[in-house]
């Protein structure tokens, strides 16, 4: 189970963009410039969370039982607890 959330961080000089699991209390800095990563977004699900996969159209699918999105490499819906149908 993954317990850091996962944060999309930027330089700002640069622009480049990391996605990294991090620790709010924490400061991170790019390995190829130096600068302190700025935290721009946070990626769904929100930690604590089974799943490793972002929310993209790609990764999810509707639960046949509650009708609620959920990520594709879930057996079990995290809304209503049912064991959702084998990804076809």
């Amino acid at each position: 189970m993954r317990t850091l959330q996962r944060y999309r961080m930027r330089t700002s000089s640069s622009g480049r963009e990391v996605v990294i699991q991090a620790d709010p209390k924490k400061v991170y800095v790019d390995k190829e410039t130096g600068e302190v990563l700025e935290p721009v977004a946070q990626l769904l699900p929100l930690a604590p969370t089974v799943s490793e996969l972002p929310w993209a159209i790609e990764n999810i699918r509707f639960c046949n039982h509650c009708d609620q999105l959920a990520q594709k490499d879930l057996t079990v819906c995290p809304w209503c607890g049912h064991t959702m149908d084998p990804v076809a």
